[in-house]
């Protein structure tokens, strides 16, 4: 089951066309991911105060249609694997009003350390909550 958020596209997200700039869909990705974290129990903020932080390693993004101002994007988040010291999320973004698949992408997030920004396992107890939710599909 994938996790789901709706965006509206403001003025600030579009070029001089009124069409959404590239760059912005990474910023809709990441409040998906961000919510879906967190509906799992995952709050990065506390993560930040245990000196640990996810961060992106790698995005593959396959741009297919665009959205313009005032579109209600749908943006979906999925765990594709989950490794010790990572993850892969698989995340889509749709156009509400006709279903339309705007945006494909995976995107790889490593755990590290906060002060030295090294990479670091994940802890058990995040791991365990994360592999338990998702292959349960109770999300």
């Amino acid at each position: 089951m994938a996790f789901e958020i709706p965006v509206r596209v403001y003025i600030e997200d579009t070029d001089a066309g009124g069409i959404v700039f590239y760059g912005n869909y990474l910023k809709f990705l990441e409040r998906a991911r961000t919510d879906f974290l967190r509906i799992l129990g995952i709050e990065q903020s506390v993560m930040i105060e245990n000196n640990l932080m996810f961060v992106v390693r790698h995005v593959s993004i396959d741009y297919k249609l665009s959205a313009t101002l005032d579109d209600i994007l749908m943006v979906s988040c999925l765990i594709k694997s989950i490794r010790k010291i990572g993850m892969v999320f698989t995340q889509q973004v749709t156009r509400a009003s006709d279903q339309n698949l705007l945006v494909n992408a995976d995107i790889e997030v490593v755990c590290v350390s906060r002060d030295a920004l090294r990479p670091k396992p994940i802890p058990d107890s995040l791991l365990n909550q994360l592999q338990i939710k998702t292959e349960k599909n109770d999300v």
